[in-house]
């Protein structure tokens, strides 16, 4: 009967398979070291995205009027005031007619909301700046955000809205208020809209659009997904904080005649990393056709 010696497993190792395996574990570790720090490197890639969008209801006053669009800026522990700060310098240089701003301005603490405000005041458009609160400005100090809005004289659109006039034509601009912590009245935006004016609505949360039953709204913006944030190579994202997932992710959509764009936003939440979602700054430019 063979001993015990005999039937033990014998696991030695030739000093070339022990280098393969070292090998082996070098390329894995570099590569993950390589992977992380692309995509920390990624969030500050920002882009500024282009989009025409052309329709026959834009007053002629308005053609090539240029209308920046940033959300989800999201200043804290991951994106400092000097990054704001230069955000404030790269909106500028577009030299944009009117700004939209899509809300999630800080997250964390309320310390940061101050500092933010004071970069964002820095901000020039023409005729305008227009905006709403996302869910981490209502989380961090709701009424303290919109103090400092309308000391700015930013036109505060949580379910409110404005005539925006140039010459002798005017199209309508107005939000709704963030789906998770507000109330979404959009009565205030399209109460005096007729079919022939031309209307932006913004809310930060795109799932509201999934409730969007009218024919009066033209364009419609959004943040609050982060396009994903960390994406299958752009195809997919396997986390997304809302309740319709890829339909409202990203881009630009047409639903029911109604234009919609879902950015994916300039900085991000925890985990403080993309992967093939560049953040970005859209830049519409109305076109009358």
């Amino acid at each position: 009967m063979p001993s015990k010696d005999t039937l033990a497993p014998i696991f030695i190792l030739s000093f070339r398979e022990v280098k393969l395996i070292k090998k082996t574990l070098l390329i894995f570790l570099l590569s993950c070291v390589v992977l992380v720090s692309y995509m920390y490197l990624e969030t500050r890639w920002i882009k500024n995205n282009f989009i025409e969008i052309r329709s026959s209801e834009i007053p002629a006053a308005f053609h090539e009027c240029r209308i920046v669009f940033a959300s989800d800026i999201h200043h804290g522990p991951y994106l400092s005031r000097r990054r704001v700060h230069k955000l404030v310098d790269r909106i500028n240089r577009i030299e944009p007619d009117i700004i939209l701003l899509g809300g999630d301005y800080v997250q964390r603490k309320p310390k940061y909301i101050k500092p933010f405000f004071e970069e964002a005041k820095n901000l020039e458009a023409k005729y305008g700046i227009y905006a709403v609160l996302g869910n981490h400005d209502h989380w961090e100090d709701a009424a303290l955000t919109r103090q400092l809005m309308r000391a700015l004289n930013f036109n505060l659109c949580d379910n409110a809205s404005y005539w925006v006039n140039i010459q002798n034509d005017s199209i309508k601009i107005g939000g709704v208020g963030d789906l998770w912590e507000d109330d979404q009245r959009i009565g205030y935006t399209i109460g005096d809209v007729k079919n022939t004016d031309y209307c932006i609505l913004i809310s930060h949360n795109p799932d509201y659009f999934e409730n969007l039953n009218t024919n009066l709204v033209d364009l419609a913006v959004a943040g609050h997904t982060h396009g994903g944030q960390v994406t299958y190579f752009g195809k997919k994202a396997p986390v997304l904080p809302i309740r319709n997932g890829e339909k409202y992710r990203l881009g630009l959509k047409n639903q029911d005649n109604t234009l919609l764009y879902i950015t994916s936003g300039v900085g991000t939440v925890t985990p403080p990393l993309r992967f093939f979602c560049r953040p970005e700054v859209v830049v519409f430019t109305l076109i009358r056709e």
